[in-house]
């Protein structure tokens, strides 16, 4: 049987895929809900949130993500970053999914990714449970209604977390697998049950359309000024590193949380919602994205509550640290109506630094700002992948080394031409430590990164006195109002100076290390800007 609004032409029949069970089409929250509910997946939450556990998997399996090894790829794909599958390996692994999936009911929504109609592409998410049907609506962008009756989709993503891959047989590496298939338009999901692995596997596919068009894809939050969307920011970095919560300013417009593209027409979400992490979620730091976890249809993802009273704990990560809320763009209210902006006058890098070593803001030059865009340093956070217990220092090339399936230097071309276009102000912030390393020393403090911020977005940053930084060569503020002159420095604030300078030297032999693979693909101007 067949439910909901959809495009008669356009079935899953019509696309190959018989013999299931009910088929709903294009339910709106109330009927995801309802339906989750009576399919057991959650909890109904206060404010009529859904709570729900992922089981196992509570972060992203990077490394059962896989490419399939085509021919019309085959020279385009960073096969180093990307692991391959054979064409044969995918064919079996569709057929036996789509036997898997025979008499059983499925969920699906067609979505779009990118909120600027010239670069954007139609996407139809098929999902086994009914909440992954929520979360996917909130997360990708939903068409009219009346637009559903013509929908022809780009992409098909499957979702079926009850299907367990065969390695010997579907040339994955385990039972969990995503496989991205460029040839036959279709992303293969299986596994697990967590829910990001849909997001992202859109967000990879536009990593690899999008530069074709000479479209910078980011793994990026952004905002702009209020009424007025030339001032835009975006803050590259990966999760946990301070994208969603820096960017959600109440004195700013919210373009989004997390991806984004910057054509020439300037920047666009390619999303219509937020996956934010909730773990020390503060009311009073971080209002707007507190109050989301008790409104309608918000998917509370791996958090404890409690039976009775169904309150969240925002600090018991014994389910994950990576514990999280998704919901709809609108559900923050500054968020922007047409979640587009103007070519970034900022462009922040985060980074979440558990050596304590690197200030807590530094002005790049273009030829720096591409530096440290390919070594994308940061730490890892516990929870986002599975078995990182504690930060880990990590490189990951453009901020998004997971998600990044051409080589890094296309993007960081990309990123270094639009720059010198549109004469960007380029800025690294660290939300890690100091006063030491992570286990001695402390976070940055949140309200001394948002003073710095608004100084960088609001220009008075660029009066400030800047001395050069000793180990990275990049400026560094020596006084900004609000924020004590100690912790510009971050050799003051260790209390052994000799153990920081030990530290930094450390660090500086990573970048240096790290970043000889890319000393063949870059200009020299670049390579003058390496550390070490």
């Amino acid at each position: 049987m067949t439910f909901g609004r959809v495009n008669p032409q356009f079935r899953l029949e019509d696309q190959g895929i018989e013999g299931l069970g009910n088929v709903f089409y294009n339910l709106m929250e109330p009927a995801l809900v309802e339906a989750a509910l009576k399919n057991d997946e959650g909890t109904l939450g206060n404010g009529g949130a859904f709570l729900v556990t992922t089981g196992k998997f509570t972060g992203r399996s990077p490394k059962d993500k896989h490419v399939v090894k085509t021919d019309s790829v085959v020279d385009s794909i960073w096969w180093e970053n990307n692991a391959a599958m054979s064409p044969a390996g995918f064919d079996a692994l569709y057929a036996d999914m789509l036997a898997h999936m025979k008499g059983k009911d499925y969920y699906v929504q067609d979505l779009v990714g990118g909120a600027d109609p010239a670069h954007s592409i139609n996407v139809r998410m098929v999902t086994e449970l009914a909440w992954h049907g929520l979360f996917i609506r909130h997360l990708l962008r939903r068409p009219e209604r009346d637009a559903l009756n013509g929908f022809l989709a780009d992409f098909t993503v499957i979702n079926c977390p009850t299907f367990q891959a065969d390695p010997a047989k579907h040339d994955c590496r385990s039972e969990t697998v995503i496989a991205m298939n460029f040839d036959k338009k279709i992303i293969l999901i299986g596994g697990t049950e967590y829910a990001g692995e849909n997001k992202k596997s859109v967000f990879t596919l536009l990593n690899y359309l999008l530069p074709e068009k000479g479209i910078m894809p980011m793994h990026c939050s952004a905002n702009h000024a209020t009424g007025n969307p030339v001032d835009t920011a975006v803050f590259f970095g990966l999760s946990g590193t301070g994208k969603t919560t820096l960017s959600a300013d109440p004195s700013r417009t919210l373009i989004g949380d997390d991806e984004h593209g910057w054509s020439d027409r300037g920047t666009f979400n390619f999303e219509g919602g937020c996956y934010a992490k909730t773990i020390n979620l503060n009311p009073e730091a971080e209002p707007e994205i507190y109050a989301t976890t008790k409104k309608f249809a918000t998917v509370i993802e791996n958090m404890v509550f409690d039976e009775e009273t169904k309150e969240l704990d925002f600090e018991d990560d014994s389910l994950t640290a990576n514990m999280r809320c998704a919901y709809p763009l609108e559900y923050i209210s500054n968020a922007s109506d047409t979640a587009l902006g103007g070519h970034p006058k900022n462009i922040i890098m985060l980074t979440c630094d558990a050596f304590g070593v690197l200030p807590p803001i530094s002005r790049l030059t273009p030829a720096q700002a591409m530096y440290h865009f390919l070594s994308g340093f940061t730490s890892k956070v516990a929870g986002t992948e599975r078995g990182v217990t504690e930060p880990e220092p990590t490189f990951s090339t453009c901020f998004g080394a997971p998600f990044m399936p051409r080589r890094p230097e296309a993007y960081g071309n990309l990123l270094r031409e639009k720059i010198a276009k549109h004469g960007a102000t380029c800025w690294l912030v660290n939300t890690g430590w100091t006063g030491g390393a992570y286990g001695s020393g402390s976070r940055m403090p949140i309200k001394a990164t948002r003073a710095l911020l608004t100084a960088a977005l609001e220009g008075s940053l660029n009066d400030a006195t800047f001395r050069k930084d000793e180990n990275f060569g990049f400026d560094v503020p020596v006084s900004v109002a609000d924020v004590d002159d100690k912790l510009l420095d971050p050799r003051q604030t260790w209390s052994d100076p000799a153990a920081y300078d030990a530290q930094a030297k450390k660090l500086v032999q990573m970048f240096a290390d790290n970043f000889e693979q890319y000393l063949p693909y870059i200009d020299e101007d670049v390579k003058a800007a390496s550390i070490g």
